[in-house]
């Protein structure tokens, strides 16, 4: 039988049916009955998110309220809403879900323990309690009978707003409420909201504790040492971190204590488009009963899923408990790193597919975030675009950069970290006219760099970017290693490379006040 809980807080004054933690066959059956998706060949759960199949940037909110206002970095990307149009559409919610059937997940996200945020999700969909159950790290039955949420998500994804009349932008309404301790979703079914809003919790509670917060995967090597990959969505984060020679510790965000990094969740949220058993086993073979599929293709006939369709959308979404990855580490803890890796999904093909970084280049890449923003991602991309995204996550980081940068900087010479920057993009031409880079020599060229063996190789300084390129790889041919070479046209390659030059010295100059003069120096030759 479910759980049932009180719900008063949410004012529920007609509450419907409310369940507690149900186990994942029955969420999965309540799914399937309500009509909310389907069950695939595999055994997944396949779904639909509606209109928006990706994250809406601009519709996310933080309610203004001191003290919390006083340290959130104001802009476009952190937008303000007043306290009074916040409770006007939180109101709004309250009375749409009076009478409804209600899903509740009780967790926590945080394998550090010393770090943890217990978390409430409530919703009228039973797959997001299934994805939040997948995703968020689930508590044993002690936890539960103990747990006291200090953070609640509401997703209400049946609810539309009318934009500008009700205060918001749109239909939809993501708005943190750091006072309340409250998260509002309206308007949308796409689950990544419900994740990134406690990501974004994250990245506001832990700084202010000198923790640091990374949107990075992370796994361990067989010598026992750590290795971070920072990165945008679709930069390869998740297939990178899922290596068979290496444990994984989590896909997607953590956190860098005195003690060493910890994962922030207890499952993945990967991209499946092209998905392939050849290319990504790990990730093919978690993909199970248990596990959910957004908005991916397949034949009603026989369910069987058809990865390289794009016809929902190109970010399609597996998610998995991390568990489901044959050599993870289930403490979801690791040491301190050895190796940092910026992926760069370089859209212009001018980069190289790995540099050699020394402080300064880190932190003035780090800042940067430059990558190619990938089709679907978010609502409106559709195809791939040059953008710069601080810390390689500017969407979910509440703080200056400058703190996230600070923090870095000061463990990156602690620990004497290597760093590195890889060009998981273009090479050949940028995008629409060179190819997408091999993953197979990307898994070379890291393998190489965790091993040592770029160690002791000559390298070459790039021209326009300043970095520091191997010139040779077992395994990688010459010419790959050097991406002028690669590109038939050589005028066309110095032309593209100093375009992006410029873009980066444009974009820094924001930053440049609050750095160093050798950050300041790092910068590209435009």
């Amino acid at each position: 039988m479910p759980n049932a809980i009180s719900l008063e807080y949410l004012g529920l004054r007609n509450p419907g049916t409310i369940h507690r933690n149900l186990p994942v066959p029955a969420l999965v059956e309540a799914a399937l009955s309500k009509n909310e998706g389907v069950l695939a060949e595999n055994g997944s759960l396949i779904v639909r998110t509606g209109d928006r199949t990706g994250r809406s940037p601009n519709d996310k909110f933080f309610v203004r309220r001191s003290p919390s206002a006083e340290q959130i970095w104001w802009g476009d990307v952190n937008q303000a809403v007043s306290e009074d149009v916040f409770n006007k559409i939180w109101d709004r919610a309250k009375a749409h879900l009076q009478s409804k059937e209600l899903f509740v997940f009780d967790g926590f996200v945080g394998a550090d323990k010393s770090y943890r945020l217990p978390l409430r999700v409530v919703t009228p969909f039973a797959w997001h309690a299934l994805f939040a159950e997948t995703l968020f790290i689930r508590p044993t039955a002690a936890d539960l009978a103990a747990h006291a949420p200090e953070f609640t998500v509401v997703s209400v994804p049946t609810l539309r707003l009318n934009g500008k009349a009700d205060g918001a932008n749109s239909e939809v309404f993501v708005a943190v409420d750091i006072e309340t301790r409250l998260v509002l979703i309206v308007g949308t079914g796409y689950a990544g909201e419900i994740k990134k809003s406690i990501f974004t919790i994250m990245n506001y509670l832990l700084p202010l504790k000198n923790v640091m917060t990374m949107h990075c995967s992370a796994n361990v090597g067989r010598n026992g040492k750590t290795a971070l990959f920072f990165g945008l969505s679709g930069t390869g984060k998740t297939t990178l971190s899922a290596d068979p020679a290496r444990r994984l510790i989590g896909d997607d965000e953590h956190g860098w204590t005195d003690q060493g990094v910890f994962n922030f969740e207890g499952g993945c949220y990967a991209k499946c488009i092209h998905l392939s058993a050849e290319a990504e086993p790990q990730i093919y073979n978690a993909i199970c009963f248990g596990s959910v599929l957004e908005n991916v293709d397949y034949d009603p006939q026989t369910r069987r899923i058809d990865y390289d369709s794009d016809s929902i959308t190109e970010n399609t979404r597996a998610t998995y408990p991390v568990t489901y990855i044959p050599n993870c580490i289930l403490e979801g803890t690791g040491g301190h790193p050895s190796d940092i890796f910026f992926l760069a999904a370089d859209a212009f093909g001018v980069l190289p597919p790995i540099a050699r970084l020394d402080n300064a280049h880190a932190l003035y890449h780090f800042l940067s975030g430059y990558t190619a923003k990938l089709a679907g991602t978010e609502a409106g991309v559709t195809e791939p675009k040059a953008t710069f995204s601080a810390c390689f996550g500017e969407p979910f980081m509440p703080l200056h950069p400058g703190r996230y940068a600070q923090l870095l900087g000061e463990r990156i010479k602690k620990h004497n970290v290597r760093t590195w920057l890889v060009n998981t993009g273009w090479t050949g031409g940028p995008y629409g006219v060179g190819r997408r880079m091999s993953i197979k020599h990307t898994r070379t060229l890291l393998n190489a760099a965790l091993n040592g063996e770029l160690d002791n190789v000559a390298y070459r300084e790039d021209t326009v970017f300043g970095l520091q390129v191997p010139t040779a790889c077992p395994g990688v041919p010459e010419d790959v290693l050097n991406p002028r070479n690669t590109w038939k046209d050589k005028d066309a390659y110095d032309k593209k490379a100093r375009e992006l030059a410029g873009l980066f010295i444009k974009n820094f100059a924001k930053y440049a006040d609050g750095v160093s003069e050798d950050v300041r120096k790092a910068a590209p030759k435009g």
